[in-house]
């Protein structure tokens, strides 16, 4: 893990890495306040102590943890933050209660489990999200107060009354978002964002629009650094889901950065001590009075292009952060709201993601249904809900899906040949030796598609040995171990046997447990071995000697099911 805080040699290029983040962090911090429906001050403190903190824990050493716009609106969504009596106790508890869950799942090493989160949910959700942050900047930006149960409805809200805009502060908005694709372009670059923002509120007094709202009119901007804050323990069960919920959007937006922006030394940081500096910094944003956080995509990229060459890099734009509320925060104030909300309309375009959207719908009707489903959820119900209702869908589809796949072909071995795969007989045929081939996983779901393909045991399926391979299963459970007793017993009750090969050792450690041993016969059963192969050979050759040696279609079916009930005593003895 990096941990090398300050690079003598690069101290420059970190300065002016930290200087260029701090400075666009700011007008970046309190829009994400304004997103989330806080004080945008609160924002601010976020940014500002997410990315000091978290700089200190991190395996990445240029992961830049912000408060990203998916966790701002998820914020948005909790009803004890936005619509109760005393929001802001709510809002830092939030923050220290997803801090512990991000610090649990780092310490449990659970990093490794981002992988089984389907693209399919995260695209449907991130896309969601971008529409809502365009949709969510539409009154600020026009100066008209909509009303509705949700994003949506506000907006057709809107579209019936245009003729209550308020120009001036829909010309401000729209100068913002000229400014910003235009300043970008130029060598400003990233700081095009900040220059854009002043230039765009600097033309509210001078064509006299005094009634366009500024950020001090919605909420009071201190010149003086937060004060730390126990969290409301009162508020905790409430705030459990949307916790967790912060909790996976944020790890997951985390991991995309250790993936993809390796450490100074060519290495990938690892995505479990990724999750310990969010949980860390979550809890000192927490504290000191700031909203919930996480590693930031953009920041980080914004940070490493600038020219960062060692953690200190968001140190110091942390430090840039403080200096600027403790003697600017007049000037922040006096942001204007329009301009605000036009980033954030820049922001949610920039969040879009045509590309992935269309990959997932050329990979198939389960991958759209994923998408598509999540992305109308995270539209009309609670964010925290609609990322769990997410995973939740993919997890049962995925399911679904998979207990389809299973498959069972027939095998022929000849002598010194390759075994020859085939289709299953539709009946097991009778003296006869029939070796099964399951592909697939055998987990539950799957059992009563695997019972369907077997071969169906009659009375013209006697005197015969089915073999079914197992090799490679390390896992089965009841309901594919009650298939096999029946099916075992099926073949007993016509004088005929089951065998299993290749059976590994966890599996046959679960037959014993259950009984099973006893009902098919352990001298039936053979274990998997190094060879591979060897274990169904051993099988073939059992069960080509039991034919031989057992009576053959002279003998009648009483005779041979009592012979066949002497060889199961013998066999579990």
């Amino acid at each position: 893990m990096n941990r090398q805080f300050v690079n003598r040699h690069t101290i420059g290029e970190d300065l002016t890495a930290g200087l260029v983040l701090g400075i666009q962090s700011i007008p970046d911090g309190l829009a994400n306040g304004l997103l989330a429906l806080i004080n945008p001050i609160y924002g601010l403190y976020g940014y500002m102590m997410g990315t000091f903190t978290g700089a200190f824990f991190t395996s990445s050493a240029f992961m830049t943890i912000q408060a990203t716009s998916a966790m701002a609106l998820v914020v948005a969504s909790v009803p004890q933050i936005t619509r109760g009596p005393d929001p802001n106790a709510p809002l830092f508890t939030l923050a220290i209660l997803t801090g512990l869950f991000m610090l649990a799942a780092g310490l449990l090493k659970l990093g490794s489990l981002v992988r089984f989160v389907p693209n399919a949910v995260m695209t449907g959700f991130v896309n969601a999200v971008a529409v809502l942050i365009i949709l969510g900047q539409l009154d600020d930006f026009t100066g008209f107060s909509t009303t509705g149960a949700n994003r949506i409805v506000r907006t057709f809200d809107l579209l019936q009354n245009l003729g209550q805009v308020h120009l001036p502060t829909l010309m401000i908005g729209v100068l913002t978002i000229i400014l910003i694709l235009t300043l970008e372009k130029t060598s400003l670059k990233s700081l095009g964002i900040v220059v854009a923002m002043v230039v765009a509120s600097l033309a509210v007094p001078l064509l006299g629009a005094n009634d366009v709202a500024l950020v001090r009119d919605v909420a009071y901007i201190p010149d003086s650094l937060p004060r730390p804050m126990l969290p409301s323990l009162a508020a905790v069960p409430g705030l459990i889901i949307p916790a967790l919920a912060l909790t996976f959007v944020g790890l997951m937006q985390g991991a995309g950065i250790s993936q993809s922006i390796p450490n100074p030394d060519g290495t990938y940081p690892d995505a479990s001590g990724d999750f310990v500096g969010q949980g860390v910094a979550n809890i000192a944003s927490g504290l000191f009075q700031g909203t919930v956080v996480a590693g930031s995509l953009s920041a980080t990229a914004l940070v490493v292009s600038a020219g960062a060459r060692s953690r200190f890099a968001n140190i110091f734009a942390g430090l840039v952060m403080a200096v600027t509320i403790m003697f600017f925060a007049r000037f922040v104030g006096a942001i204007a709201m329009p301009s605000l909300a036009g980033l954030l309309i820049v922001v949610g375009f920039r969040t879009l993601k045509p590309d992935r959207i269309a990959m997932v719908w050329r990979t198939g009707v389960v991958q759209q249904a994923v998408m598509a489903l999540t992305f109308l959820a995270a539209l009309f119900i609670p964010l925290q809900y609609a990322v769990l209702l997410g995973v939740a869908l993919a997890v049962v589809l995925y399911v679904f899906q998979q207990s389809n796949k299973i498959t069972v072909k027939a095998w022929e071995i000849g002598p010194g040949q390759y075994p020859v795969e085939k289709v299953p007989p539709v009946v097991v045929p009778g003296g006869q030796v029939t070796i099964l081939m399951p592909y697939g996983s055998l987990f539950y779901a799957a059992a009563p598609v695997f019972s369907a393909q077997l071969p169906e045991v009659t009375e013209t399926s006697r005197h015969a040995v089915v073999i079914l391979t197992l090799r490679g299963q390390k896992d089965v459970g009841s309901t594919f171990l009650n298939v096999l007793t029946r099916y075992a017993e099926q073949l007993r009750g016509q004088g005929s046997k089951l065998m299993l090969a290749g059976v590994e050792p966890y599996v046959l450690t679960q037959m014993e447990r259950t009984g099973i041993v006893q009902t098919i016969g352990r001298t039936n059963i053979f274990p998997a071995s190094e060879g591979v192969g060897e274990a169904l050979l051993q099988a073939v050759e059992a069960a080509e000697q039991w034919i031989a040696s057992s009576p053959g279609e002279g003998v009648d079916l009483p005779q041979r099911r009592s012979r066949i009930e002497s060889d199961a005593m013998e066999d579990e003895e």
